[in-house]
């Protein structure tokens, strides 16, 4: 279709059944903010060098000079979300690039931290609707 197509004409119908696709589809949680705050930073990169970190934010708090009480702020005003929701958000993603390669969902689970892989697929599907070997079925 040329760039400059004829927006009454076949192309340009298309183009409109295409956009009202793009504006009916569902959105799917896959954004993983990223904090300006070095302290807050530094508590991400933690988990997104190693997804299956158990430390919490006490822990991680008195390791990066602030109250776990300060964290929790910062968390909510620069990512919009709680640190247990980025957490999960943080192994989600991590979960999707491993899956998308082909690793077993039983090994992935594990090595991210789950408690069991049933814990990890129930996760999944409340989260993407559905489970992972349906999600990359598609």
């Amino acid at each position: 279709m040329p760039v400059e197509y004829d927006e009454e004409g076949a192309d340009g119908r298309l183009m409109q059944v295409l956009m009202d696709q793009i504006r009916a589809a569902r959105t799917v949680p896959l954004h993983l903010p990223m904090p300006q705050d070095a302290r807050l930073r530094r508590v991400t990169e933690c988990f997104i060098n190693d997804p299956s970190a158990p430390r919490g934010l006490e822990e991680l708090a008195s390791e990066v000079g602030a109250s776990s009480r300060t964290l929790a702020r910062l968390f909510s005003k620069e990512l919009g979300m709680t640190f247990r929701q980025w957490r999960s958000q943080c192994r989600l993603m991590a979960s999707m690039e491993r899956l998308a390669l082909g690793e077993p969902v039983t090994t992935v689970a594990i090595d991210l931290g789950y408690d069991s892989p049933s814990a990890f697929i129930a996760m999944f599907k409340r989260t993407l609707g559905k489970s992972p070997a349906a999600y990359f079925t598609r």
